[in-house]
């Protein structure tokens, strides 16, 4: 944390001297005294049965610097609702539960629906985009932080290195993005970044041509990582996608709104591992095979907004082009995981090339099918142009619900 350099066009800050937790809570406890700090954490009901939700909790509950913690809880009836207030009740910060499913919300999204203006889909992206709204209305934070509910590896120093560059005043970051290692049971894990992201963003700038915004990807470490910071003012004008593109949006939404020099990654964590999705080779609705459909429609989304002509025909050369990159990094990935004595199978991973240079067809056929999809979910003030009142009815309907009056 303590040292960083320019690595291409993002600030890179590395884990150098594993400096102490309690040194780092000390500074954000003191900085919070300038910019006062919250976490959003997406949630479906499922994760509170799991394992690692809990334990994510309890490590929560000794974080001294967060003034507020919005959970936003999918797929949940009214006695699941019920139990999640329990399950979360033992946290000291100020937490509230934003029932997705519950007849307040559900009343406030039927009304944005009729505008065009709410979550054309369920999902990740929905459960965040209405926790923003919630952190807007609440106006207790200016940097907000947020990561997934199934980190299975998960301790508070993750949350302090995400928020340090962000929270620290001194600092002029307005986004922080966690990279680490994708290590576990002794092989590598990260099967969509490895063997979709990388290969794919280096093939489409062979067939496309370099442009700044591929470059600004490449940068990433962990471009598919769950775990972001940003200063709250940033959440008002960002336009995120519903679907498994999240992530790959919101970093599209970051070059377009905000000039590089403020935007950092800095690693979080030595060894992190989360629940992983199954491959779903027969299924294109689910697991990775849905994650690199969705992933592949959101790069070519912003590839066409930046005025590159996507066409059929293109989408077959790129399929070959990274069909033939994947397979020369796996050859890396291979040499890598013989040298640090890691398990590798190859079988399985050129399968999974082979199912994402599937998914590249795919999602270039939806997207050029789809011309009048609507990809992202409007911003915060789009919504409030509509509706100036909109933020303090869904605070008011939170707070009902957090309330007991369900």
């Amino acid at each position: 944390m303590s040292e960083f350099y320019q690595d291409g066009i993002i600030t890179n800050f590395h884990n150098l001297t594993k400096r102490k937790l309690e040194e780092l809570e000390y500074d954000l406890q003191v900085f919070s005294g300038r910019r006062s700090m919250g976490l959003i954490l997406p949630s479906l009901f499922s994760e509170l049965e799991g394992p690692a939700l809990s334990k994510i909790v309890d490590e929560l509950t000794k974080v001294p610097y967060l003034e507020e913690i919005v959970i936003g809880l999918d797929r949940a009836d009214r006695d699941q609702f019920l139990f999640a207030r329990e399950f979360f009740s033992r946290l000291p910060q100020r937490h509230r539960i934003l029932w997705n499913d519950g007849p307040r919300l559900k009343a406030i999204d039927e009304e944005l629906k009729k505008e065009n203006l709410s979550p054309m889909e369920p999902g990740k992206g929905r459960n965040v985009w209405f926790c923003v709204g919630y952190t807007l209305a609440s106006r207790r934070t200016t940097v907000v932080g947020l990561h997934d509910c199934d980190i299975v590896t998960y301790s508070r120093d993750m949350l302090a290195r995400l928020m340090y560059p962000v929270a620290n005043p001194n600092f002029h970051y307005d986004f922080c993005k966690g990279y680490y290692a994708r290590v576990a049971d002794g092989k590598f894990n990260g099967r969509v970044g490895r063997l979709l992201v990388f290969p794919l963003l280096k093939s489409l700038q062979i067939v496309y041509g370099n442009s700044e915004f591929l470059e600004y990807l490449r940068s990433f470490r962990y471009p598919l990582s769950g775990e972001f910071a940003m200063r709250t003012h940033v959440l008002n004008d960002l336009r995120i996608p519903s679907d498994w593109g999240l992530e790959i949006g919101v970093l599209s939404e970051l070059h377009r709104n905000t000039a590089t020099k403020r935007i950092c990654q800095v690693d979080i964590a030595d060894n992190y591992d989360h629940k992983h999705q199954p491959m779903s080779e027969d299924d294109a609705s689910n697991g990775l095979q849905r994650m690199s459909i969705d992933i592949t429609k959101a790069l070519y989304r912003k590839m066409a907004i930046l005025g590159v002509p996507i066409t059929s025909e293109s989408f077959r050369i790129l399929k070959a082009t990274y069909y033939r990159n994947a397979l020369d990094m796996i050859d890396g990935f291979e040499h890598d995981a013989r040298m640090n004595g890691l398990k590798f199978d190859r079988h399985s991973e050129e399968s999974a090339v082979e199912l994402f240079s599937g998914a590249i067809m795919e999602a270039g056929l939806a997207f050029v099918d789809t011309p009048s999809e609507k990809p992202f979910i409007p911003s915060w003030s789009r919504v409030q142009s509509a509706f100036p009142d909109m933020l303090e009815r869904i605070h008011d309907a939170v707070e009902e619900d957090n309330k007991g009056n369900v």
